[in-house]
């Protein structure tokens, strides 16, 4: 059967989230300038966003499927729409918190229901992976889009009285509005999904009790360790680019797509590299990599004059490499997410995708708050110098990680 229209559906509501999402940084270095937010409070943006898919994913994730998957991703393209419509008209610091608050919980109800609906028009497990990677590639498409959106329309403002970078929010109502349109009038069959009879709360038992399993912890703490310096990093880039390197605005927020597309290239190419390599000599060549990259950089973003840099023929090399460690973080969270996904049995794995949700969210606002308090009681270079911390304890836990992992018995688990 051709399901195109509805993996079209899906996609476009990939990438309304993507540039969501990702826009965090952008935001903070605007609320900065435009509302004159310090560093430390404009740093709880990523909390809003990210404490919002947690706890949504905790508490309504097991009721989805009697709602529909079909009606929660109009309901939550509707929020966004709503979301979006009010930051463009009311744009202040207070909407942003309420704009990645709703953004949040509705991500965290489309994340659900695009996984579960990828399985009802698929016929096949490769059919299945295939289509899951064509997602993932249009929502990083989104967030290399979102960065070039947002930084156009900064540009814009700068030359006009009339336009401001809140515009933005008017397109992104649009593509929301599209991708509703296009889901209410594309016809999905439910009918394949079975509900659950015991409700959420065994599943919320299930999903805590795989705490008590060593390897599961170390999962825990590396995923929280991953997402604390990729989130740090995504979300403050922006202003470091500005306040630090003196780029433009527009362009501090432009050239932070090299870090998506890096991210992009990174997961690819490293799933490639890993068909030939074991994945724990990858990851761990690619965390020392990352470590050099930033020691290596970091003490030439120093000294440079406000002013001097006025277009893009004048950004230092250093605003380009910088975000290139993106290129070597890329490959760690999907490797390690499906190393312990593939070490339980299937019928745990929705429990585990739980708690990878979750402390996933957490480590990114962990990183987006410590890095921006770092940045507004010190500066720029020390606040990027403390990612090594992570680093360097991530590099380390992979270590017991493997041993755990390597020597775990399925049957141990039921």
């Amino acid at each position: 059967m051709n399901y195109w229209k509805v993996k079209l559906s899906l996609i476009f509501n990939y990438i309304i989230f993507a540039i969501l999402l990702n826009s965090v940084g952008v935001v903070v270095l605007q609320v900065i300038n435009d509302f004159g937010v310090t560093p430390e409070s404009a740093s709880v943006l990523e909390a809003y966003k990210d404490l919002s898919i947690a706890i949504a994913s905790f508490l309504i994730a097991s009721y989805i499927p009697r709602l529909g998957y079909k009606n929660a991703m109009l309901t939550a393209l509707g929020i966004v729409i709503m979301a979006s419509v009010l930051m463009a008209s009311f744009g202040s610091f207070g909407m942003a918190q309420l704009l990645y608050a709703l953004v949040g919980i509705s991500f965290a109800i489309i994340k659900v229901s695009v996984y579960s609906t990828v399985s009802l028009i698929t016929e096949s497990a490769s059919d299945h992976a295939s289509f899951l990677s064509i997602l993932e590639g249009f929502f990083m498409v989104g967030v290399l889009g979102g960065f070039w959106l947002f930084g156009s329309f900064i540009g814009y403002a700068a030359e006009s009285e009339t336009i401001t970078w809140l515009h933005t929010y008017w397109i992104l109502a649009a593509i929301g509005l599209f991708a509703f349109l296009l889901l209410f009038m594309t016809k999905l069959d439910e009918s394949a999904v079975v509900q659950s009879k015991e409700g959420a709360g065994k599943d919320f038992i299930e999903m805590i009790s795989l705490i008590k399993y060593p390897l599961v912890l170390f999962f825990i703490f590396g995923a929280f360790l991953y997402v604390y310096i990729e989130q740090a990093l995504n979300t403050w880039l922006p202003t470091f680019n500005f306040s630090v390197l003196q780029l433009p605005e527009s362009i501090s927020v432009q050239i932070v797509s090299i870090f998506a597309g890096c991210l992009a290239a990174g997961r690819l190419l490293g799933g490639y590299i890993m068909k030939y390599i074991n994945w724990f000599y990858v990851l761990q060549s690619s965390i020392l990599i990352a470590i050099t990259l930033v020691l290596l950089v970091l003490p030439i973003t120093i000294g440079i004059e406000p002013g001097s840099i006025t277009g893009w023929a004048d950004v230092p090399m250093a605003a380009y490499v910088l975000p290139a460690i993106g290129l070597f973080l890329a490959p760690i969270y999907p490797t390690l997410s499906s190393s312990i996904l593939s070490a339980l049995p299937k019928n745990r794995q929705s429990g585990m995708t739980g708690l990878i949700v979750i402390f996933s969210a957490l480590g990114g606002t962990t990183g987006s708050i410590i890095t921006g308090f770092l940045f507004g009681k010190l500066d720029g270079q020390t606040a990027f110098y403390f990612t090594l911390i992570p680093l360097i304890l991530l590099f380390l836990l992979i270590i017991p990680y493997k041993r755990k992992r390597d020597s775990f018995d399925i049957e141990s688990i039921k």
